[in-house]
């Protein structure tokens, strides 16, 4: 949307809502492209960051500590000099 900025004082409320509800708000002065309204992105504090690192933490599965190795199970499909068997 484009507007001018005289038509805009009467329209701020509007205009204000429109842009955070995400439309392209655009002010003019003698028809030139001045000003864009947009929304302002959150600033998260570092402890909201943490905690949001936490629970995707929390949500990845966890390896198990410990267990048979893999680092051998092929090895029957070899012979002692390392050809195929």
């Amino acid at each position: 949307m484009r507007m001018s900025v005289s038509e805009a004082k009467a329209n701020l409320t509007e205009l204000v809502r429109r842009a955070e509800a995400g439309e392209e708000i655009i002010l003019t002065r003698h028809g030139k492209e001045t000003v864009r309204l947009s929304p302002v992105a959150p600033v998260q504090t570092p402890e909201e960051r943490r905690a949001i690192i936490a629970e995707i933490r929390n949500r990845v599965p966890r390896l198990p500590a410990e267990g048979p190795s893999a680092a051998g199970s092929q090895d029957f499909l070899y012979d002692d000099s390392g050809l195929p068997g």
